[in-house]
């Protein structure tokens, strides 16, 4: 395990094979004006072995205005793999369709990758490479303290992850404390009104989930991660002194300087929490899937 962030261009992309869209569903209420979908893919490559918390990537036609004969982009797995009614592994990925402003002319262009994604239905095939990255790795201690932050999309992985541990872990009596960053409440995956799948856990005394959402929704507001840390900063704290203790991060890169913000203040300085981070990622504790 590392927290070291992995440039796209850096991953081996040359061994391909194609998958099949069985489903798309989308996850996000129809009053959010953000819409996230999931797709259902069977994989056909019977061999393909997928490690929890790993991504997989997708090759999608490039932008023909900017010169691009491919678009390569990581998506985390959303759910525990499994086999389809075919005998191929299935997965389920969570795809936000996204678009982008030009700095310069003001013009909003449409993301290549999650449009094209978002826009398959059943029976469409697209060119996938991987499985990529270090997974969140179940730790040895089956006593430990886990603390999973996301935001966005980045909430998959720890879907997947949750439920391997409550599922396949029957030695699992550790404690998970799971924080949510999203600007709105209808934004949040697996978690409103659409989705619930946290929900099937809150009734066991180890697991705890808290939302993080911006206080100024309409207005691209930050994610107060302050806020919804800081209001359980002693706890947290306590948490991070102790030696079995994982912290997990997946979403946004932005995120690292956000929660390090955040932490500081826990902490009381920016050295005290500079100290304690160093000593949770040396011994493999802080660990970031970040894009």
């Amino acid at each position: 395990m590392n927290s070291a962030v992995t440039h796209l261009d850096d991953y081996d992309t040359e061994h391909r094979f194609e998958a099949t869209v069985v489903g798309s569903e989308r996850i996000t209420p129809e009053a959010s004006d953000a819409e996230v979908r999931e797709l259902t893919l069977d994989l056909n490559r019977p061999d393909f072995a997928l490690a929890l918390g790993q991504s997989v990537g997708v090759i999608s036609p490039g932008s023909k205005e900017f010169g691009q004969k491919h678009h390569f982009r990581l998506y985390s797995v959303a759910d525990l793999p499994e086999r389809g009614g075919s005998g191929l592994p299935r997965i389920k990925i969570a795809v936000r369709r996204v678009s982008y402003v030009d700095p310069y002319s003001g013009e909003q262009y449409p993301g290549v990758s999650s449009n094209y994604l978002c826009d398959l239905v059943a029976g469409d095939t697209i060119t996938m490479a991987g499985p990529y990255g270090l997974a969140f790795e179940v730790p040895e201690e089956m006593d430990a303290n886990l603390i999973l932050i996301g935001s966005g999309t980045g909430i998959a992985p720890f879907r997947a992850f949750v439920k391997h541990l409550y599922k396949n872990v029957p030695s699992w009596r550790g404690t998970i404390t799971l924080f949510y960053g999203a600007r709105s409440g209808l934004e949040l995956l697996y978690m409103n009104d659409e989705r619930d799948d946290f929900s099937q856990y809150y009734d066991i005394d180890t697991f705890e989930a808290f939302k993080a959402l911006s206080p100024r929704p309409s207005w691209s507001g930050a994610i107060d991660w302050e806020g919804a840390l800081g209001q359980r900063g002693e706890k947290l704290w306590s948490l991070l002194g102790q030696p079995n203790t994982y912290v997990y991060v997946a979403g946004l890169e932005k995120m690292r300087e956000e929660l390090d913000k955040a932490f500081a203040q826990i902490a009381g300085s920016e050295q005290k929490w500079a100290r304690r981070k160093a000593e949770l990622t040396a011994g493999g504790r802080w660990v970031e899937l970040l894009y």
